[in-house]
């Protein structure tokens, strides 16, 4: 197995990032305080957690292999249990016992010597629920199937042979249609390509679109109507990857704008609007509002893949903000929702995707050099009242979901879940909090008997 120093070197193997490599399940965890009856289904966390590293400094957090970890909620009780995203990738190292893959931060080194780096589909990054089926996610390849509640690793899903490029972290599903919006975006032409998966599972419009270069385009959004990709300076640059360097860095010359393109239209009836210099790596949502297409976005100053050492760290730290985007007359408006939070893994209730929606969650910064998140928001569109539930000190959080409660009426009446990490033992919590009373205290910390480390993307899954 594979095995780290009891201190790694990398920010990103230690602490509260240090992987583990036990699959566990436990069941009727311990809680302080009461789940609610009316919550039922599963929360879900996936993130890195490599199983052999091959450079433990060159280690990128984007490295690591699938892990989800998942906490189901029945009655009033929880359980708790976590799995490798099963790769063909991982079977192959766990099968020779060691690293065969290398990192991103080596390929580099490894396309100088004019060797061609192998890449892992790891699924490590997002998941999406769609038409009963849990996928794990990674945007430089095919989906997984997950079961639920095992966690096992059914197999990569192509969609019945009609998926043909590679798949987004970020999918976005309209709940009023069963429809699910997805591209892929490569460092090679074509540069961007844009499907639509049906009700049924199978992607149905499937259309090239035309970008300059190469770039980064880790999310995207939808409305009633539209589905909306951003064109930002987060670029591919190949002359530098020869070099040694990373192959991914900020060229304002790129432009920032955003292409809005009808549910089923393509490359003619997509339309750019200009915005300022900017990056944003997770969007709220947006919905249409009369001749408007609205999105709201965590939006930063400057986009990077990891904090630059030059760079002041606040640059590159979202805020919430919102863009109006006028399809007759083509204007652009620009506004800072939160002026002085920090924030970003914004979400929203599920169901209105693509539709107005009240309420914003999002994980807010703890500004410093690791930019953890110390606390959970909650951002209200009609009133612009925010609200914050703190964790406390030595506290970390990640991404938190809404989760409806059975019956709910409201759009808020529900809870706020996500996993609280201690900081000092390395212990971990699931907390519940109260949608409607979201300053409160928790009203459940369930305790996780296992270490979780930090990862990327939430999902809930209703019973």
């Amino acid at each position: 197995m594979s095995a780290l120093p009891k201190e790694a070197s990398n920010k990103y193997l230690r602490g509260t990032y240090e992987p583990v490599l036990d699959e566990s399940h436990a069941a009727d965890l311990e809680v302080i305080g009461e789940i609610p009856k009316d919550l039922a289904g599963h929360f879900l966390r996936i993130g890195p957690n490599p199983y052999f590293v091959p450079d433990e400094d060159k280690y990128h957090i984007f490295d690591g292999d699938g892990m989800v970890h998942s906490v189901e909620f029945s009655a009033g009780k929880a359980s708790y249990r976590n799995k490798f995203v099963d790769s063909a990738g991982l079977r192959e190292e766990r099968e020779k016992g060691h690293w065969i893959f290398p990192g991103l931060n080596m390929y580099g080194e490894l396309i100088a010597k004019g060797e061609m780096p192998k890449s892992k589909n790891t699924g490590n990054t997002a998941m999406v629920f769609h038409q009963g089926k849990l996928f794990g996610l990674m945007e430089g390849g095919t989906p997984y199937e997950l079961s639920l509640p095992s966690l096992e690793t059914v197999g990569e899903h192509d969609f019945d042979g009609t998926l043909t490029h590679n798949f987004t972290a970020h999918p976005k599903v309209d709940a009023q249609t069963g429809e699910m919006m997805t591209f892929g975006y490569s460092p090679f032409p074509p540069y961007l390509t844009y499907s639509v998966v049906s009700p049924e599972g199978k992607a149905v419009h499937t259309k090239e679109i035309t970008l300059p270069k190469g770039i980064m385009m880790h999310d995207c959004a939808i409305t009633a109507n539209y589905t909306i990709f951003p064109d930002l300076p987060l670029v591919f640059d190949f002359e530098k990857l020869t070099q040694g360097e990373s192959m991914i860095g900020w060229d304002p010359s790129n432009g920032s704008r955003i292409g809005i393109v009808p549910r089923f239209g393509d490359d003619e009836t997509i339309r750019w609007f200009d915005i300022e210099e900017s990056f944003l790596f997770h969007v709220a949502n947006a919905f249409e509002q009369g001749d408007e297409v609205v999105m709201q976005a965590c939006r930063s100053d400057h986009g990077a893949i990891e904090t630059s050492e030059n760079r002041d760290v606040r640059e590159q730290l979202g805020r919430l903000h919102e863009w109006r985007f006028n399809m007759k007359t083509g204007a652009v408006s620009s506004k800072r929702m939160i002026d002085d939070q920090y924030c970003d893994f914004p979400r929203i209730l599920d169901d209105l995707t693509g539709y107005p929606n009240r309420y914003i969650y999002a994980a807010r910064f703890r500004v410093n050099e690791m930019a953890t998140f110390d606390a959970e928001m909650k951002y209200d569109n009609q009133t612009g009242e925010l609200l914050i539930h703190a964790f406390g000190d030595n506290k970390e959080s990640g991404e938190a979901v809404f989760a409806p409660k059975v019956g709910a009426v409201d759009e808020d009446d529900g809870y706020v879940i996500c996993f609280v990490n201690d900081a000092e033992d390395r212990s971990c919590e699931c907390h519940i909090i109260d949608a409607k009373n979201f300053e409160a205290p928790a009203l459940a910390k369930i305790k996780i008997p296992v270490r979780v480390p930090h990862g990327f993307h939430a999902a809930w899954v209703p019973a």
